[in-house]
């Protein structure tokens, strides 16, 4: 008997594929909330030690174990979690929209069977879904990046950060960033949700394993973050040197001037500065978040994506 067949005829892992109508886009999104915010709260260190080495080439130039150890030596083991609140909410937010509105867009652009179901059309209803995540986002998104950055002992408080910025800037200081996160979040969503959703394809024909199964939904979300650090890094970087301006005063007038700046000062690999942290964390992010979705709409009767 054949691997695939032997794989048939056992009971999925987790989460099943369930068949009848189709679940309501506030119950995807409130799924993909919940995965995302989850996920979160054990990835944030990665978060923190990737922004810092993306604002100062003295991080930089430590690397990621340097950069644990400083920060951890000088401002404590807590200051790995600054900003977490404002994570939660961008996740609450960001995530759970570009997530859980990526399968209703999908059927938008006519996704209704798998001759019509193409990698073009998975990436751009990937890449709607994010832009419209990060339309929502963008201002926890700012806070949360001053906060990671911000030096010294103690937590920054979250209502703090946003006096001054509101004081400083009014409310276009939440947007600041906002045409780079835009694009970050199509390029990132499109890669992530075109490449997962590919990749369960090849993993289920060469398997035989089920699209519910734990163990495609574990190795086509290890691609996808694979291949989203290769596509979102330069972006990426321009937004975290967007948003990282002080509260009084403006480095850059938008992500063009930021990309030619970068590249003309620094030069054009600074754009992939931080790879490996970045990396780090999308590995680890992105297969959380997707497997949890998962098996959160396998519970709830969902079928997988």
């Amino acid at each position: 008997m054949s691997f695939s067949s032997l794989q048939r005829n056992q009971p999925s892992i987790l989460a099943t594929a369930a068949a009848g109508a189709p679940p309501s886009v506030l119950t995807q999104v409130g799924m993909a909330g919940g995965a995302a915010v989850i996920t979160v709260t054990f990835i944030h260190p990665i978060d923190v030690v990737k922004t810092r080495i993306q604002i100062s080439a003295e991080y930089g130039a430590l690397g990621m174990g340097g950069t644990v150890k400083k920060i951890v030596g000088s401002e404590g083991v807590g200051a790995m979690w600054k900003g977490v609140n404002a994570a939660w909410l961008r996740e609450a937010s960001y995530t759970s929209l570009r997530l859980g509105l990526y399968e209703p867009v999908k059927v938008v652009f006519g996704c209704t069977t798998p001759e019509t179901t193409t990698f073009i059309k998975k990436f751009l209803a990937g890449s709607t879904a994010g832009a419209l995540g990060s339309l929502a986002g963008n201002p926890f998104d700012v806070l949360k990046t001053k906060m990671m950055a911000s030096e010294g002992r103690g937590q920054v408080s979250i209502m703090s950060t946003g006096k001054e910025l509101l004081a400083k800037q009014g409310i276009a200081g939440f947007y600041r960033g906002i045409d780079s996160n835009i694009a970050r979040a199509m390029v990132l969503n499109g890669t992530k949700m075109a490449c997962y959703d590919q990749m369960k394809g090849y993993v289920v024909q060469y398997t035989g394993l089920s699209k519910s199964h734990l163990g495609t939904q574990f190795l086509s979300a290890v691609s996808a973050g694979f291949f989203m650090t290769c596509t979102v890094s330069p972006f990426d970087m321009i937004r975290t040197r967007l948003m990282n301006q002080p509260a009084d005063a403006k480095i850059y007038n938008n992500a063009l001037d930021c990309f030619m700046k970068i590249c003309k000062q620094e030069g054009p690999l600074t754009l992939w500065r931080g790879f490996l942290p970045i990396w780090s964390r999308f590995a680890p992010t992105t297969t959380l978040q997707l497997v949890i979705f998962e098996q959160l709409r396998g519970f709830m009767g969902m079928k997988a994506l």
